[in-house]
């Protein structure tokens, strides 16, 4: 599966780089989120709860950045278990330019996803994965713009 998508942050860039790198603010922003604890200034450990069409499932997995180029860019890549519902891994890279209206966040992904949830199809699973983006960035925005 692959998405890009592009937000527009009522906040500085600084503003909007540290919130990107705050646990607290990605823990309550993401859709089903149960924890999100940092590990070190480039790893994060999650557990988040989704359901993709018929199928609920709790992934626990790591989150690393990397190619970290303050407060302009980074790539963030892991990987999930949801036990029987399977597994999803991929990475994505954000880049954030400041703009009139304050940042402009983008963002390309590439994921993967296998086990019963790779049986549902690609367009359940996109649909899914773009509501889910659609409801962290309107989270995100309402927390971290002014």
């Amino acid at each position: 599966m692959e998405m890009t998508g592009s937000h527009i942050i009522s906040a500085s860039r600084e503003t909007v780089w540290a919130a990107l790198n705050d646990p607290e603010i990605l823990e309550a922003c993401i859709p089903g989120c149960q924890s999100l604890e940092k590990k070190s200034d480039t790893e994060l450990a999650a557990t988040v709860v989704t359901k993709i069409g018929p199928v609920k499932a709790k992934f626990s997995g790591e989150v690393t950045l990397g190619n970290l180029k303050p407060p302009e860019s980074y790539t963030i890549s892991g990987e999930g278990k949801g036990g029987i519902a399977g597994f999803a891994k991929g990475g994505a890279n954000v880049r954030l330019t400041e703009v009139p209206e304050g940042t402009q966040l983008d963002y390309d992904v590439d994921a993967k996803v296998g086990g019963k949830l790779a049986q549902l199809g690609s367009r359940l699973i996109d649909s899914t994965a773009r509501k889910l983006a659609d409801q962290f960035f309107t989270s995100f925005s309402e927390k971290v713009g002014s």
